[in-house]
């Protein structure tokens, strides 16, 4: 999964700088899907809310010696109710895409989940007042047939569960029109920090509310090594990622590197195939290509949009 750290943006830099910057997302795309298998191997022993709560106590447990490290680049609040709700979205975005993990392959869900680009370009217009044009929301109409074929409403052996990447990309959307206002005056280390201890102490009240009624089974913490170890895994893959994309996005424009998130997709086919033996069908992978071809073309336009907007701005000084 991708995170709201994309919604830094810097002057493009030249030379080297842009390169450490590309480097890093790169990096950053095919980390995500080893923490994401680590989580799905964990839903064949614990609950998939239990294991989004676990995944984001480790992640947090991982962040704090780099927070320490780089606490030069924290910025203003860390603690505020916009990043408060920043943090509920991530519970939702992450409990979502865990409890698809567990039924389907992740590649198919990440695929789904890659409809975000499409729903953010929709929400921007009444939320942010950001009115796209009508090519692309004609891309963004295309883009959601592809996900239909992806997701195959009542033919899917997945059933209603292929619904949870839709939701969880819903939930991103969301969380992305929210930072756009919280990073103006946060840098991205300080949002991804509070919005993390956030959804992990709030997942873990949501799970031990859960456990005390009986809604789900709560597995007790005497259990075997692995699964700690496998827990520490997913946070520490999933911390590196979101260090990495915060440098990333430091060093290089947004519009650069976006086509760069389409490689967890890779990473993700790759991981599921060689764990668990999971691949897509013909009929995913010709969905996956036409969300990503969708992708790609709002954000080309997106680039040339603020391409002549810098030169409009420059053309008036």
């Amino acid at each position: 999964m991708t995170h709201a750290l994309t919604v830094n943006r810097v002057a493009a830099p030249a030379g080297l700088t842009a390169h450490i910057g590309m480097i890093s997302m790169v990096a950053a795309m095919l980390l995500l899907p080893v923490s994401d298998t680590f989580a799905k191997a964990l839903t064949g022993v614990l609950g998939p809310v239990e294991v989004t709560m676990w995944r984001l106590l480790a992640q947090g447990l991982c962040l704090a010696p780099v927070v320490f490290l780089m606490r030069r680049r924290l910025h203003e609040a860390m603690f505020s109710p916009i990043i408060a709700l920043s943090g509920m979205l991530i519970m939702i975005t992450l409990s979502c895409l865990v409890t698809a993990f567990a039924v389907m392959p992740i590649a198919t869900a990440i695929a789904i989940f890659f409809v975000e680009p499409l729903i953010l370009t929709l929400l921007a217009g009444p939320l942010l007042g950001e009115v796209a044009g009508p090519r692309r929301y004609a891309a963004v109409a295309i883009g959601l047939v592809g996900a239909l074929i992806v997701i195959r409403p009542g033919f899917s052996e997945f059933g209603l569960a292929t619904l949870l990447p839709l939701v969880a990309a819903t939930a991103y959307a969301l969380n992305m029109i929210i930072l756009r206002r919280a990073c103006r005056t946060r840098s991205g280390l300080t949002v991804q920090c509070g919005a993390t201890i956030y959804a992990a102490l709030g997942l873990s009240a949501v799970v031990g509310v859960l456990g005390a009624t009986e809604v789900i089974d709560v597995a007790p913490l005497d259990r075997p090594a692995w699964i700690w170890g496998t827990i520490l895994g997913s946070g520490a893959f999933a911390a590196a990622s979101f260090v990495l994309i915060a440098e990333a996005f430091r060093n290089a424009e947004a519009t650069t590197l976006a086509p760069f998130q389409y490689l967890e997709i890779v990473g993700a086919t790759a991981a599921g195939f060689l764990v668990f033996s999971e691949f897509p069908d013909g009929l995913t992978w010709l969905g996956i290509a036409i969300i990503l071809g969708s992708g790609a073309y709002i954000f080309q336009r997106e680039n040339r949009r603020g391409a002549r907007v810098s030169r409009r701005r420059r053309a008036g000084r």
